[in-house]
């Protein structure tokens, strides 16, 4: 059997193929070539058209399929990993009534505080382990509120990847996991958060049917399989939000285990066997690919919006004729804490860990005679990973202190600049991994169909490229320069 892997990311869409048998990657291809776009038709608005990650999806096939390295009709299942937090709408028809509201999206948040307030602090945290804050429920929320016209027509509210899945199938589901991550999930009750909804006025009936995350979602329609040449028994069998997919893909499913992915966003995603939650909402958790009402398995997640969004931002307006491998090697050449030169990169909207502010991004202490493209580079990076050292540090909240962070090869963990700072200044070692979140989405599609007897099989074999462990030459040059960029953050 041949499976593929479908990563719905913000930037572009990712699919690889693999070869079910060996777990051995066929190939692998993102579409478009660019990045896509973030529209922002306000300051703090974030959409993206979802029928665009349908063409994109699409697209991505196609040219795997082109490239004669297997023959498309082989394909069994489909597994499909997305953008955690955004908002689809559709109706009757199953037209999308609006933009999504993706997950770096700030407006909702004062409609999620209204609903941590009327149903009670201690409710929300014990019943969801979170507050509502800013996510898909009280997005949907503000749709509400403020575009009545569009609220009326909706027939199934979804995730991203419950949208991609249905434009597959033609019937739409959705997981205790999705759910949660919308805090849509009442883990107390085991089933769809029936207080929130009705708080909020929503009918129950425009949410999907829940489903086993590793289950049967539904076969892709005749239509779509001969439009992309797949047979006519194709299934998705797995979806996932992409940071319990990428600790999926990392091989993390059990109490201990700790991922770290830098793309757009920057997260440490740790394992709890208990309903675990932040009392100030700092870090959040939800429902692990493998989480059961019999067996918790709860993903305790620390989110930065601005990391990977950060360094395209430095590339594309100071540094357009560079590749960013060329960019590492500049930074590399200032000194460590840049001299001096502090950057905070909380410029992509509200941030989870300062409790839903929008902090805004900076560059602090800059000096025209002493600080060049190389130090610009640095502090960039070097923000990126002092900011999650600090959110690691607020998983202690929750007891989650990891010692050892597993990530695939990929995105800023491709700049040595980037991933000795994490390591030294957090103390924490690095496992580098060849895999990535569409390359676990094929897995856990071969664990939906049954290819394999259970959801630890499917990622066993896992590659371990490399270790980065903290340097005794280097830490204390890293610590000093964390806890410069800590103090500037207390101004």
């Amino acid at each position: 059997m041949i499976l593929c892997g479908i990563d719905v990311g913000t930037s572009s869409i990712k699919v690889s193929i693999v070869n079910a048998a060996n777990q051995q990657l066929i190939y692998s291809c993102s579409f478009p070539e660019i990045e896509n776009e973030i529209s922002s038709p306000q300051p703090g608005f974030a959409e993206q058209d979802p029928e665009h990650w349908w063409y994109c999806v699409k697209q991505g096939i196609l040219k795997a399929n082109s490239t004669g390295l297997y023959d498309p009709k082989r394909i069994g299942a489909i597994g499909i990993s997305y953008q955690m937090h955004g908002l689809v709408v559709v109706d009757k028809e199953a037209k999308v009534l609006r933009p999504s509201i993706i997950w770096c999206d700030s407006r909702a948040t004062p409609y999620g505080d209204k609903a941590y307030a009327g149903l009670g602090e201690s409710f929300c945290q014990t019943h969801y382990l979170n507050s509502p804050g800013n996510f898909t429920a009280a997005k949907l929320a503000w749709v509400k509120e403020n575009q009545p016209n569009v609220f009326e027509k909706v027939a199934q509210v979804l995730l991203p990847g419950d949208f991609i899945a249905g434009r597959f199938t033609s019937q739409f589901t959705t997981t205790a996991s999705a759910l949660s991550e919308g805090i849509l999930w009442d883990f107390k009750e085991n089933h769809p958060a029936k207080n929130l909804m009705e708080f909020y006025g929503f009918p129950a009936e425009i949410f999907p049917p829940v489903h086993d995350l590793f289950s049967d979602h539904g076969t892709v329609t005749s239509t779509v399989a001969q439009e992309l040449g797949l047979n006519n028994n194709v299934k998705v069998t797995y979806k996932a939000g992409d940071q319990p997919n990428n600790a999926y893909s990392l091989g993390v499913l059990h109490p201990g285990d700790i991922a770290t992915t830098a793309g757009t966003s920057g997260v440490v995603y740790g394992i709890s066997d208990e309903l675990k939650f932040d009392k100030e909402n700092r870090v959040n958790s939800f429902a692990h690919v493998n989480h059961k009402a019999s067996k918790a398995s709860i993903g305790v997640l620390m989110c930065i919006n601005g990391t990977g969004i950060l360094n395209r931002w430095v590339k594309q307006n100071f540094f357009t004729t560079m590749s960013y491998t060329q960019m590492n090697g500049l930074g590399a050449k200032a000194a460590i804490g840049s001299s001096g030169l502090v950057c905070m990169p909380f410029g992509n909207g509200a941030e989870r860990i300062f409790q839903n502010k929008t902090i805004g991004g900076s560059f602090l202490h800059l000096d025209f005679n002493r600080h060049q493209s190389a130090e610009i580079i640095r502090a960039a990076q070097e923000g990126i990973a002092f900011s999650m050292v600090y959110g690691i540090e607020l998983l202690g909240n929750v007891g989650v202190r990891p010692k050892k962070l597993k990530a695939g090869l990929a995105n800023m963990y491709l700049s040595d600049l980037f991933t000795q700072a994490i390591v030294n200044a957090s103390g924490a070692s690095v496992e580098l991994l060849e895999s990535d979140g569409a390359f676990g989405a094929a897995l856990g599609a071969g664990a939906g169909v049954g290819y394999y007897a259970n959801e630890d099989e499917a990622v066993a074999n896992i590659k371990l490229l490399k270790t980065i462990e903290p340097s005794a030459a280097l830490r204390r040059e890293y610590e000093e320069a964390y806890g410069i960029w800590k103090n500037n953050l207390a101004h």
